[in-house]
């Protein structure tokens, strides 16, 4: 039995990447000052980024109906099978479209809600390639990966409270007061929903404390302080080389781990600017 598996590009996979891996990347549309957009297709990360600086009006949106079953029925011209990883359904409606959808494909299409983002949702696509390589079929590779759900979770260091403030979650006071004080924000996806989780002074505490934090979250988790049953990852928003220099340090952190580096996608990016560093871990899957 033959089985695609589709992840939505709020993973961070562009599609040269994809064809690497053996995945498939529905892009996500942007609304850009009133014009759309679609990540990796006519909108670049250096493109969103220039954007963003200039002080364009960036929302999120979600995919056509259309056009996620036009993907679909592409795929199962080839494959018998689909296994579909949109982002979490905590962070964006596209994920309940897409279950909607999926119930006219008569089990052909199994979406996975997983409650995955980013540099996860990129390591469960990777989970769900290794799986139906194994000989799973959709719908085992589904339960799979909606029963390890809370198996991942991500740290992130915001440099600026500006792209907070304008969503939002924060107010314009504790925006100043935060700028003012020079205070880093760390925020944790956990869940699929994005909270605030500490407070730091300088870059290095702020590291230091994502890199503990981790650490915990391993140990009570799985028992696992040192990481050797998960995946780590690093995440940056338009910070390749600050990503680069805490990879080591995240290396000595957890010794002989084998850390991952990617840009962070542009829906989290969308949210809390760039500048920001992130750290990642998703347990293992053993078939």
């Amino acid at each position: 039995m033959s089985i695609a598996v589709v992840l939505d590009s709020n993973s961070g996979v562009t599609k040269e990447e994809a064809k690497e891996l053996g995945l498939f990347v529905r892009p996500m549309p942007f609304m850009v000052d009133g014009n759309v957009y679609y990540e990796g297709v006519d909108l670049s990360h250096e493109e969103f980024y220039r954007k963003q600086a200039a002080g364009s009006d960036i929302s999120t949106s979600q995919p056509s109906p259309e056009d996620v079953m036009g993907t679909w029925d592409e795929l199962l011209k080839e494959y018998d099978e689909l296994v579909y990883i949109p982002m979490s359904s905590s962070l964006s409606g596209s994920c309940q479209t897409a279950l909607m959808l999926s119930e006219e494909y008569d089990g052909r299409v199994q979406v996975v809600d997983n409650l995955r983002i980013s540099i996860t949702q990129r390591q469960a696509g990777l989970d769900a390639r290794m799986l139906a390589e194994k000989g799973w079929s959709a719908k085992q590779i589904r339960e799979k990966l909606e029963e390890t759900r809370s198996d991942s979770i991500i740290y992130a260091m915001v440099d600026t409270l500006k792209y907070l403030k304008k969503g939002g979650r924060i107010t314009p006071a504790a925006a100043a007061l935060g700028t003012l004080l020079k205070i880093k924000p760390v925020l944790v996806i956990d869940g699929g929903k994005l909270d605030a989780f500490a407070k730091a002074r300088t870059t290095k505490q702020a590291k230091s404390l994502m890199l503990t934090a981790l650490s915990q979250f391993m140990e009570h988790k799985f028992g696992d302080p040192k990481g050797e049953c998960c995946h780590l990852m690093i995440a940056h928003s338009d910070s390749p080389e600050a990503a680069e220099g805490f990879k080591q340090e995240m290396e000595e952190f957890f010794p002989g781990a084998d850390v991952f580096v990617a840009p962070l996608s542009l829906s989290i990016a969308c949210h809390i600017g760039p500048g920001v560093l992130a750290v990642a871990c998703s347990r293992k899957i053993e078939a």
